[in-house]
């Protein structure tokens, strides 16, 4: 009799019963008409699964990883000329709204730290948005911060935004797009009357090399920078990608959401009706501190209320383009948000918490 409790062992087959539920959860929400099904369905249905079942659910990091590939490069086909100047243009507001969102974060935290009483450091590295791995590497090198806090709030705000972010975004405040520019329009004739092959295979190498590049060179979330980068380029050296298909980005997105329901491990929490409440609290105050921001983006800037929100979003970058895409917001810019508040992120943030950590630690040590 096969033993699926020993996760060491039959990883064929317990990756082919976590492909099934995948699937299954996949066909639900299509039958119900959710937003994104492929990546929803999957993720909820090997959430519940390998919570609640007696098999060791296993997915491989590289079909994630695979599917981020086949996104960064559809993203990448959107980086036109013209909307690379128009992602220069907004440089200053990227920066403002990516200070506003991360500073807005901190007060939740600090808010969320004396009503939990959990220590404010430990709440704060968890609601940092946008940075859930750099967040868990900084929480590991620093003394005194929960990792394991860390990464469920982390993980727990990742997960509420993709699930709560799509049905509010087709809800009747968001529910707008704008009509495309002439310069998207252009761009998709010009993809649909490019030939599969060989040109899939060429930028398919590019996106491959690039990937790996971007890994050598530690950048974040490399498996979709590197493609997104290495795409664009050769958009604007004239080498124009086929668009893809809905049924390839469908499966792109069963690749990631399968990966992403085996994120969250709360029975490894103490204390988990306080986490499961402080992680809800905070993921939802999070929301709606993007949506007040994306609704004076709007204010400023001639951009559907979609593309502002998904902009702003504090969630995955993936997971926004994917929804991008579905609601027809401006991809480029979503993305180009995006990436400025990743790279933001992991480069300006964790100096700052640690000198911030280091100021809090002298003043308590003089206090005492």
């Amino acid at each position: 009799m096969i033993d699926f409790s020993k996760k060491h062992e039959n990883k064929a087959l317990r990756f082919s019963v976590t492909v099934l539920t995948a699937f299954i959860g996949g066909l639900v929400f299509s039958a119900l008409h959710t937003p994104i099904p492929w990546l929803l369905g999957p993720m909820a249905a090997v959430l519940i699964g390998s919570r609640f079942g007696k098999i060791h659910y296993y997915w491989p990091a590289y079909i994630r990883d695979t599917g981020l590939i086949i996104v960064g490069y559809s993203i990448g086909l959107s980086f036109t000329k013209e909307a690379l100047q128009q992602i220069t243009v907004k440089l200053p507001s990227m920066l403002l709204m990516t200070v506003l969102l991360v500073c807005f974060c901190a007060g939740i935290a600090w808010v969320v730290s004396k009503l939990t009483g959990v220590d404010y450091p430990t709440v704060l590295t968890g609601s940092i948005p946008g940075g859930l791995s750099q967040m868990i590497i900084f929480a590991e090198e620093m003394k005194g911060i929960d990792i394991t806090t860390v990464t469920f709030l982390q993980v727990a705000r990742l997960m509420m935004i993709i699930f709560f972010v799509p049905f509010l975004i087709l809800g009747p405040l968001f529910n707008h797009s704008s009509a495309p520019s002439t310069s998207d329009l252009v761009e998709k004739t010009v993809q649909s009357t490019v030939p599969l092959f060989p040109n899939l295979i060429l930028f398919a190498l590019i996106c491959v090399i690039c990937a790996f590049l971007a890994k050598k060179l530690k950048f974040p979330t490399p498996f979709m920078l590197g493609p997104i980068a290495g795409t664009a380029l050769a958009s604007i050296l004239g080498l124009h990608g086929p668009a893809l298909t809905a049924p390839i980005l469908d499966v792109s997105q069963f690749m990631i959401g399968g990966y992403i329901g085996l994120l969250l491990k709360p029975e490894k929490l103490e204390h988990k009706a306080k986490m499961i409440t402080l992680a809800l609290l905070s993921g939802l105050l999070m929301i709606v501190g993007s949506v007040g921001l994306g609704l004076l983006l709007v204010h400023f800037y001639d951009i559907s209320p979609s593309t502002s929100l998904l902009s702003l979003a504090p969630g995955g970058m993936d997971q926004m383009a994917i929804l991008a895409h579905e609601v027809h917001a401006d991809l480029s810019m979503v993305t180009g948000y995006q990436i400025f508040r990743l790279f933001f992120i992991y480069f300006a943030v964790p100096p700052l918490l640690r000198l911030f950590f280091k100021v809090g630690n002298r003043k308590t040590r003089k206090a005492a």
